[in-house]
């Protein structure tokens, strides 16, 4: 872009995401119309992916304090603590949009906007999970944008050197149009060496570091606060473009220089890019910033203030340094072969001022550009809400086939193996991986330690569309019951909210819901949400995605070595069922794969019981005494015991009776939340049985693990009896055979 700026009015100020109240907003506050780059940092700072400007009122509910919590919400991730002076640090974001319009690079930059918030904090990354949601897998459309979501993920985090190690893939017809890719970080540091992203010292220099500047990903922000139509495909030069061995160098120069001293601040350089540090950090702390963007290193020519603010390019930092250790810090990066460049002052009165050659370009309240609009808008209870509640599931035919069906569901896209995926990703670099993906969830080593993290990613869009409140209640359970699967005690939360248009009332009716699920399970199970994202506006031609928050939960391990996996270890293993016997076929994955119908009431959930029994499982694992712990989620207890027998390295049958409650294929596949499946050697029995006597839940033993068939029972009536084999090909072909 050359020659003059655009002169400012309100029908650009339109064109650039702002509303009239928001354009008079501005007019009032400045006293002045603003400059074109004014107007552009108030339109990416004021999007609703900067600004939360629906959210912020709901996001305040959620409970954010604990004994362990070193940081909350308000910083680039949360810090919890995991003793021996040790603290995780850990985000979700979402690059939903982005990973739409370019596969292979949203997904990638997601994969490297997430790394670098993690090592702002002075924590090195040792984990990366990916909670990924997709069209109907039989469109070629859908295959595209998987194969390009997973080969970003797995190149990025494979040349940076990150171990994925977990996540989920789902597949519904409401994300043909809005693919969701949310991406987990988990770190570690010293807990008393964690950085933050405030510019404090007046006086104190001002550098940026990383990559050079260019054109990629200008409105990128903007893009993430809008919905789709048929030509999103259009809007390609929105989407970053990543380097991941140059972020590999910058994580190094970044940790390295934060071990001087010299460093007081540091950012990313994400969402709106430059705009976003040189406001949010001053605004933090309460100071200004004057900045000179001829200085800022550009690969292009000609580039305007609008673009060098606003552009997006990866692998880029702003440092506040303290004064008089400049060059320290220039020769860090230079070892390490990148720019590192003073670009500005950290200033009083609380004004960002943005120069080229010394011309002021844009001169803004930095807490007006931070601190955007809030919204209160209406709710509303959708009118279909109430007739999906009325469905009768057992209303549709029983399958004549228990066995066929059982299989088939086993080898439908979302429970089938996910091998491919795996496959492409680098689970053990580090070294640090103790349970691979594949399991309820994966756990890793903390060196110079006895201990380890639990970490699992949890969402299901289809229970939370029938009931936003217990579905997203059941999503925190269900992440926090695969930890305590693993051994882990949950001690902190991230979560990643993808909903439809908050400008529609049904859309935000869902979301406040939504978020008093979280806020109840939380509070029941004593997890403080210590960050997260909002996702708004997708949805594309008016259909918007199923509404879908993404649970990640962090548990820790006292004893690493004390720790399970869900599959069956051998024969003559007894098998528990701990929870309640209420599940329900509504919102179920068998009632859609066999019946193509998303409708009914979900299960009944008591959280009390919840807390009960994971806690209940921790004690048995830590103890010795699970041999296997397993989670009933997609697909109900048929499908779990199915995971147990052909998850493993050998396949292992197993014989189980499940007691009557309704017709068979609601105790087969219906879903509920609370439940757990552990297996127990013959000669641990009695010491199982005492413990299981001190939890005061409900359980009962099922059946023993052996042979080569998985033979189920409801009551007296055997109605599965399959050669495990033959359930393990349907699962372990499923999904690359639809993905073919």
């Amino acid at each position: 872009m050359t020659g003059a700026p655009p002169k400012v009015t309100l029908d650009l100020a339109l064109e650039s995401g702002l509303t009239a109240d928001e354009y008079d907003r501005i007019l009032t506050r400045l006293g002045r119309e603003p400059t074109y780059t004014e107007l552009g940092l108030f339109s990416a700072l004021w999007s609703e992916h900067c600004a939360y400007k629906h959210s912020r009122i709901f996001l305040g509910r959620l409970p954010t304090h604990g004994a362990r919590v070193l940081q909350g919400p308000g910083e680039n991730a949360g810090a919890v603590d995991i003793g021996d002076g040790w603290a995780v640090v850990f985000k979700m974001e979402s690059h939903n949009h982005p990973s739409f319009i370019e596969p292979f690079q949203g997904a990638a930059t997601g994969v490297g906007g997430i790394l670098r918030d993690i090592f702002t904090m002075g924590a090195r990354p040792i984990a990366i999970l990916d909670s990924l949601r997709f069209g109907d897998l039989t469109d070629p459309k859908t295959r595209h944008l998987v194969t390009g979501v997973v080969s970003g993920i797995s190149w990025y985090g494979n040349c940076f050197g990150c171990p994925t190690v977990g996540g989920e893939i789902g597949f519904a017809p409401e994300y043909a149009g809005n693919p969701l890719v949310n991406v987990m970080c988990v770190g570690l540091v010293r807990g008393d060496q964690i950085f933050r992203a405030r510019a404090e010292g007046i006086g104190n220099p001002v550098f940026y570091v990383g990559n050079k500047t260019g054109r990629d990903g200008i409105h990128g922000a903007t893009m993430a606060s809008a919905t789709f139509d048929a030509h999103a495909e259009l809007r390609r030069p929105t989407v970053q473009v990543g380097d991941p061995f140059t972020e590999k160098l910058l994580l190094e120069a970044c940790l390295e220089a934060m071990r001087t001293g010299a460093v007081v601040g540091i950012q990313d350089m994400g969402a709106a890019g430059l705009a976003c540090c040189t406001s949010e950090m001053p605004a933090r702390a309460g100071t200004g910033m004057d900045v000179e963007l001829s200085r800022v290193p550009q690969r292009e020519v000609a580039m305007t203030p609008y673009e060098i603010l606003l552009s997006e390019s990866q692998e880029r930092m702003l440092l506040v340094v303290a004064r008089g250790r400049e060059d320290e810090i220039t020769r860090i990066f230079a070892k390490w072969e990148l720019a590192a460049v003073e670009v500005g002052r950290v200033t009083a009165g609380g004004t960002l001022t943005a120069r080229l050659g010394g011309e002021v370009v844009a001169h803004v309240p930095v807490d007006l550009l931070a601190d955007g609009p809030k919204y209160t808008k209406p709710i509303a209870r959708p009118a279909w809400q109430a007739e999906a509640e009325r469905f009768d599931p057992l209303s549709l035919p029983e399958p004549p086939d228990y066995a066929a069906a059982l299989v088939e569901l086993c080898g439908s896209p979302t429970i089938a193996s996910k091998e491919w995926t795996c496959r492409q990703y680098d689970q053990q670099v580090g070294i640090n991986t103790l349970v691979l993906s594949g399991s309820d969830a994966a756990v890793l080593r903390v060196k110079g330690t006895r201990r380890a993290l639990a970490v699992a990613t949890d969402g299901n869009g289809r229970q939370v569309f029938l009931d936003p409140r217990r579905g997203a209640a059941m999503a925190v359970c269900e992440a926090a019951r695969n930890v305590s699967c693993a051994g882990g005690e949950p001690i902190g939360l991230t979560d990643c909210m993808n909903f439809g248009s908050p400008e529609r009332p049904e859309i935000l009716w869902q979301f406040a819901e939504a978020i008093e699920g979280i806020v109840e399970s939380c509070r029941a199970l004593e997890i403080p949400v210590v960050g997260g994202n909002v996702s708004f506006y997708n949805e594309t031609s008016g259909q918007a995605i199923l509404p879908t928050p993404i649970i990640g939960v962090v548990g820790l391990l006292e004893d690493a070595e004390r720790r399970a996996t869900q599959w069956f270890k051998g024969a003559g293993h007894r098998v528990a069922l701990l929870g309640p016997d209420s599940v329900s076929l509504g919102g179920s994955e068998y009632l859609w794969a066999r019946h193509g119908r998303l409708a009914g009431r979900l299960a009944p959930l008591d959280l009390e019981v919840e807390r009960r029994v994971q806690a209940a499982v921790r004690a048995a694992v830590r103890a010795g005494l699970a041999t296997a712990a397993h989670d009933c989620s997609v697909g109900g207890v048929a499908v779990a015991l199915a995971e147990c027998c052909v998850t493993g390295r050998e396949l292992v049958g197993c014989e189980a009776t499940l007691a009557p409650g309704g017709r068979a294929d609601h105790v087969l596949f219906g879903e509920g939340p609370s439940r757990v499946l552990l297996t127990v050697e013959a000669a641990r029995v009695r010491e199982f049985e005492a413990l299981m006597a001190e939890s005061a839940i409900p359980w009962r033993w099922i059946g023993t693990t052996g042979g080569e068939r998985l033979s189920l029972r409801v009551g007296t009536t055997v109605l599965v009896d399959v050669a495990v084999d033959r359930v393990e090909r349907a699962w372990r072909s499923g999904f690359e055979r639809h993905l073919a």
